[in-house]
């Protein structure tokens, strides 16, 4: 058995775990495959964050399941951390494991690549002592089947050294857990509390990241925000992020979302006069009615919302800044929503993520009364998603004849086979180019738009 695949459902963290075991498993001379079919086993990195994304875990362990038969089954990540009884009804799983024993997964493989070598040569000897059908029995030892659906570990667990995958950009975690307990949301049972890494690891990451090629890494977390508070000498994320523009480890770095109440000025001011950090933020509004924020349990309001998303556009006007929707939380109101849809439709935002609310069981919100109705959070999802488009059209005519630095992508698109550049604040271009162009930094200009979005540039 030397080859593996993984499916990752959920959120960049979720990606960066992956790429690490991926890592472990391909340094001992494993190969990764991009279908399931193809693989001798095939580990699945689940998401909980809503009751769909459950149900898609389960999904999709199921299809791979049906379609590679014979292959090893390793389940992991939140939805296996919070509910492992409902994976451990699915037929053919070998394993499930929580958070704890995530990063022992390549170890585990090893391990059991060893004894079946093992198993291999003392039945070459005539030495039928271990049978197949027990070592498949004790398999993957090192992982645990998780006691309970909450995660009480607070230690910050990473891959040394830094993780690579197989895109251009690297994710880099710095933070895990969640301090927060939004009444809708599962993951700080799921991760734990909030845990950071070290400064000086995390500017040594990014170090490595650079010596291997990598010109941009996105800096994520779960509750990134809450970087450096549990230490014993408390630090900030403000205070990381003005070391690394000082140290400059590497060309530029990315923030993943960052909740509205810890994109502090300080933050703001840093990333207007600086070149190491992409001009983007991803910020989770999830409504923008007052009463519903606080039967959220979020900690702000409308107001503070919008005052802090035309602090950004005032001092860097290009910025590309998008935002988060849970439509359809228990007692949205038809007033609430059209609260939500004016103060997205007002304000220079330039894409939106709208996600529909499901109750998840275990959260304070699964049994809140007056629940809105399924045809009507359907309504509600596209009528936001619509404004979404039209929000993000606006952003790329706004960007249109500017020069902007952008990285070029490993893959061209396959579409038109020209290369793809991402730009500091979020645009993906398309441009004629020579290979030799791919995973460098470069200036370019997008020149026009076409109906579906896709945007054509010139590299200067």
């Amino acid at each position: 058995m030397k080859n593996f695949y993984i499916a990752t459902l959920g959120c960049k963290v979720n990606q960066y775990e992956s790429d690490g075991i991926a890592k472990k498993l391909i340094s001992k001379g494993w190969t990764r495959k991009n279908k399931s079919t193809k693989a001798d086993i095939c580990i699945i990195n689940t998401c909980a964050v809503t009751s769909k994304a459950a149900m898609q875990s389960r999904q999709i362990i199921r299809s791979i399941i049906r379609l590679n038969p014979h292959a090893k089954i390793i389940v992991t990540g939140c939805h296996a951390q919070t509910e492992p009884d409902e994976i451990k009804k699915i037929t053919g799983v070998h394993c499930i494991t929580g958070h704890k024993d995530k990063f022992n997964i390549a170890e585990a493989i090893l391990l059991q690549e060893k004894q079946s070598k093992n198993l291999t040569q003392n039945n070459q000897r005539g030495n039928n002592t271990l049978k197949s059908e027990n070592t498949d029995k004790t398999q993957f030892n090192l992982l645990s089947f998780p006691e309970s659906n909450k995660c009480t570990d607070n230690i910050f667990y990473s891959f040394t050294p830094a993780v690579t995958g197989n895109m251009t950009r690297a994710y880099l975690k710095i933070q895990d857990g969640c301090n927060a307990f939004c009444t809708y949301c599962i993951i700080p049972y799921a991760r734990g509390r909030s845990c950071s890494m070290p400064e000086d690891d995390v500017i040594k990451h990014l170090e490595n990241l650079k010596k291997k090629g990598y010109t941009e890494a996105v800096i994520t977390g779960i509750h990134a925000g809450m970087y450096g508070l549990d230490f014993k000498k408390k630090s900030s994320l403000f205070q990381l992020l003005e070391k690394i523009n000082k140290l400059k480890p590497i060309h530029r770095i990315r923030l993943s979302s960052i909740e509205p109440k810890e994109l502090t000025d300080d933050i703001i001011e840093l990333a207007s006069e600086s070149s190491t950090i992409c001009d983007h933020f991803h910020i989770p509004l999830q409504s923008g009615n007052d009463e519903i924020l606080r039967r959220m349990k979020r900690p702000y309001d409308s107001e503070f919302f919008k005052n802090l998303i035309l602090k950004i556009h005032s001092l860097i006007p290009y910025a590309a800044i998008g935002v988060d929707i849970l439509q359809g939380f228990p007692g949205e109101s038809e007033k609430a929503f059209k609260n939500t849809y004016d103060l997205i439709k007002q304000l220079p935002v330039s894409y939106l993520h709208v996600f529909p609310f499901s109750p998840r069981k275990g959260t304070p919100a699964f049994n809140f009364p007056d629940q809105v109705k399924p045809e009507v959070l359907k309504y509600r999802c596209s009528v936001m998603r619509e404004l979404g488009l039209k929000k993000k059209k606006q952003f790329i005519e706004k960007n249109i004849g500017r020069e902007i630095e952008a990285v070029i992508q490993n893959k061209r698109d396959e579409e038109t086979g020209m290369l793809k550049a991402v730009t500091s604040n979020y645009l993906t271009i398309l441009a004629k180019g020579e290979d030799e162009l791919k995973r460098k930094t470069v200036k370019i200009m997008p020149k026009h738009l076409k109906t579906n979005n896709m945007i054509y540039g010139k590299i200067i």
